[in-house]
């Protein structure tokens, strides 16, 4: 492993697989995201993981030879104790065989990606994320950093604070007018979440660059009686979350994807 994921360059690189693991609150993923800007030993490390990630995706999948697949698996299995071993166990391992700097070849780095994905849970499933940073906001003091229904006003307030323009719409004559944005923190970096109603429920909007890693996912998802829209336009991503009925979530999509 390049020796800019070696711990002892910085003390907060292993944070970096715990982010990508989803275990870090939005509070410390956001604290994580600023001091990432400045660390090269974290960028590095995010960038092997999001390269761990891709190749466990299929995308530059290559089977790994016979003698490293029985190698590894081996290892696997020496490594398993009578009983199953607690989670942070496994992945304090798997983080120590990284900071050794155990190196393979191309079909090696194909079965560490492996067993990676065998020891380590995936990353949380973008609707449970999403309801979830949705219920939060709707704490009292949590739904809006800028209240306003004007898109004037709202548009301007995320300059400085998020490196991409998130559009912002005015839905009030389709029946969902802007009550305001807040910043929020998915899929592992600071998003927009523009904030809409619907007669008493609320429809919050997030927007960010691209799309989501590993991401083929169907357009619309229920999860815990919350429904979701998901939809792709300009080069971002766009997902919204309410309670509202499916049909009247389908139809805010489709209104804000026609405003000008």
């Amino acid at each position: 492993m390049n020796e800019t994921l070696r711990t002892r360059d910085c003390d907060k690189v292993l944070l970096v697989q715990a982010e990508f693991d989803g275990e870090l609150d939005a509070a410390e993923a956001a604290t994580l995201a600023a001091h990432r800007q400045h660390c090269p030993a974290c960028q590095a490390a995010a960038a092997a993981l999001q390269r761990a990630r891709l190749l466990m995706d299929g995308g530059l999948y290559e089977p790994a030879p016979d003698d490293v697949r029985r190698r590894v698996m081996a290892r696997l299995a020496a490594a398993q104790p009578p009983a199953p071993a607690p989670l942070w166990a496994l992945r304090s391992r798997m983080r120590a065989w990284w900071s050794a700097g155990i190196g393979f070849g191309l079909g090696a780095a194909c079965a560490a990606a492996l067993a990676l994905l065998i020891i380590a849970p995936s990353g949380p499933d973008p609707t449970q994320e999403l309801v979830a940073s949705h219920i939060r906001a709707l704490q009292p003091g949590h739904l809006e950093d800028v209240v306003s229904t004007d898109r004037h006003t709202v548009k301007p307030w995320f300059d400085g604070r998020l490196d991409f323009a998130p559009p912002v719409k005015d839905l009030k004559n389709e029946g969902f007018p802007l009550k305001g944005g807040r910043l929020d923190y998915v899929d592992g970096r600071p998003v927009a979440a523009l904030v809409y109603q619907r007669d008493k429920h609320i429809i919050d909007l997030y927007i960010w660059p691209g799309v989501l890693v590993g991401g083929r996912l169907p357009p619309t998802a229920e999860y815990h009686g919350y429904n979701i829209v998901h939809w792709r336009w300009g080069g971002m991503t766009f997902w919204a979350v309410s309670d509202v009925e499916p049909a009247q979530l389908s139809d805010f999509a489709q209104a804000w994807q026609r405003a000008l």
